[in-house]
């Protein structure tokens, strides 16, 4: 007793079960009922196929109930199944493959700043955000407190747009902004020319952005 860690009671319990039924009295719980049967292999591969095939029904992806009245199975069996595997059909990831044919240099070219910036060099990651409403409310809210969050009006006096030119440096983290009124190839240019005043002299500058064309303007690129 005092090797097993068990209490007097228990172990005459399994004396008296190892006399009367033997070596099989002592491998199940006789005073537990017997727990749900497991799943069959087969059973199983049929839902992981049936998972990866479209629906019979009107549906676009298959759902733990239309599974389990499908197989025979109840909606807790197919979504341990499902959490086993993997596997989550209401769930989609997006992608788009480039057509570039250089994309794979460009994109070694872009990572490698990222990763390995050049020595003497600022590398800032350029984007800018259009169209931000300059709101103001018709009236002051007032301020949080205890039990109650802060409050505003539901209608609010529209004061125009905004766009934001924005450069992170991939270094530091410092960003260079400017609001403009307007997004053109000109508010763009004269943004460029607010980065070169700003970065130190003698450094070169690396600039990574997309391919908008306020971007592309042949005056951008000259």
């Amino acid at each position: 007793m005092a090797a097993t860690g068990k209490s007097k009671t228990c172990v005459w319990r399994w004396q008296e079960r190892f006399m009367a039924e033997g070596v099989d009295g002592l491998l199940r719980e006789k005073m537990r009922p017997p727990g749900t049967p497991r799943t069959s292999d087969e059973k199983v591969g049929e839902v992981i196929r049936l998972t990866q095939e479209p629906p019979p029904h009107e549906a676009t992806h298959w759902t733990i109930r239309a599974m389990g009245k499908a197989v025979g199975l109840a909606a807790s069996t197919v979504r341990e199944i499902w959490k086993a595997h993997g596997l989550s059909p209401h769930r989609w990831r997006q992608f788009k493959l480039s057509n570039d044919r250089a994309f794979a240099e460009k994109l070694h070219d872009v990572v490698g700043l990222y990763v390995s910036p050049p020595a003497h060099a600022v590398v800032l990651s350029v984007d800018e955000k259009s169209q931000i409403q300059a709101l103001h409310r018709t009236q002051p809210g007032l301020p949080l407190k205890k039990g109650r969050g802060p409050t505003m009006t539901h209608d609010y006096k529209r004061n125009g747009t905004t766009t934001l030119f924005a450069a992170l440096n991939v270094l530091d983290g410092s960003v260079i902004g400017q609001n403009m009124q307007r997004h053109r190839h000109q508010e763009f240019i004269r943004f460029l020319n607010q980065i070169e005043r700003d970065v130190p002299a003698g450094k070169s500058i690396h600039v990574i952005l997309d391919n908008y064309c306020t971007h592309k303007h042949s005056k951008v690129r000259a």
